[in-house]
């Protein structure tokens, strides 16, 4: 037993030097050129003795093994750290990159994990924001497809149920149902268009375009819709020959959905589409007479299904997704959709195209 345990022991103590002056190899080219120099000197001053040779050979051999004996186990001993380092990152057991400590001769690397906790720190953080994006994303589109499709299948079941014999119901029934298929139609839309911008599918054709007269014809489109709530839809005077720059088609997206919801939330008083002229770029503006939107909700109209007053926007439709699908598109374009607007005196939306 005796032996046996002194075997072990003698082969623990091999394979550690083994370990230790593998770990070391590298350090080679730099010992063996100062060794070979110490060896020649002694030569001159010994007169090329062999035996000094021989002496002054073993002597250099032994303090090179040691030598790289220390340099291997010191940088195994690094080594180790920087693992056990990088592992408790992994599980999660440090808290705050203070907590990481390495020795003073790895300031450089300790700096470099640093940055490197921080990053998927934040990279958690993020997966676990968008995880709950993503949840909060399906939830809201199974909750706004459901509501048009059960309000058709209420009316279809009425009308199967013997309502379709009934002059007094089956007309406006059917034209109920019409208006959900509606919404569903521009509910897919919308979840298409934003899927795409999100996704960088969606390709921009960016071009000069003269925006008086682009912007005369989306007016004149929007009129009879203002006009069926008693409504002035007014377009300023812009110079006929101001030329801005960008996606006449997403633009158009953009103004029609912006116009249209000042026209949906404004009862009395007017809508007024502008252009303000700045030295590079040109502002549009769309101002109504409206209720106004809150401080605190000024922050979220732009989150996809945020609906400032969920009852009303039902009432008036629309799908919780057009204002998310503006900011993409004038942040595609380079530029920020601002929201000026107080209680009871209305709502100011701006973007700035180039010139």
């Amino acid at each position: 037993m005796k032996q046996l345990r002194e075997l072990a022991i003698v082969s623990k103590i091999w394979n550690n030097s083994k370990r230790n002056l593998s770990a070391s190899s590298s350090f080679l080219p730099a010992i063996i050129p100062p060794s070979i120099a110490v060896l020649i000197l002694i030569s001159l001053i010994g007169g090329f003795s062999i035996q000094a040779l021989l002496y002054s050979f073993i002597i250099i051999v032994i303090f090179d093994t040691i030598t790289l004996y220390l340099l291997g186990k010191f940088r195994l001993q690094e080594i180790s750290k920087i693992l056990t380092t990088i592992n408790s990152i992994r599980d999660n057991k440090f808290s705050s990159p203070d907590e990481i400590r390495l020795d003073k001769n790895l300031v450089e690397l300790e700096g470099e994990i640093k940055a490197m906790f921080l990053r998927t720190q934040n990279d958690i953080a993020n997966l676990k924001k968008l995880e709950h994006v993503r949840t909060e994303f399906l939830g809201n589109v199974s909750h706004e497809l459901r509501t048009p499709i059960f309000a058709m299948q209420g009316y279809l079941e009425t009308l199967l149920g013997g309502a379709i014999n009934d002059p007094k119901v089956n007309q406006t029934f059917l034209m109920k149902a019409n208006h959900h298929t509606q919404n569903l139609n521009n509910l897919l839309n919308d979840l298409i268009d934003i899927s795409m911008i999100e996704s960088g599918q969606m390709r921009m054709s960016f071009r000069y375009f003269n925006v008086s007269t682009y912007l005369e014809n989306i007016v004149n489109e929007m009129i009879p819709l203002a006009e069926e709530k008693n409504l002035q839809l007014n377009l300023y005077e812009i110079r006929p020959n101001l030329q801005l720059f960008g996606d006449k088609d997403r633009i158009k997206q953009v103004l029609v959905n912006l116009i249209s919801n000042a026209i949906k939330y404004t009862e009395e008083g007017n809508i007024d589409v502008a252009v303000e002229e700045e030295s590079k770029f040109g502002r549009i503006i769309i101002k109504d007479t409206g209720p106004g939107i809150t401080d605190s909700d000024l922050d979220r109209i732009f989150e996809r299904f945020y609906r400032v007053d969920k009852d009303r926007s039902r009432a008036v439709g629309g799908t919780g997704l057009g204002l998310a699908i503006v900011k993409h598109i004038i942040d595609a374009h380079s530029s920020k959709i601002e929201v000026k607007s107080k209680l009871g005196q209305g709502s100011e939306f701006s973007f700035k195209l180039k010139k």
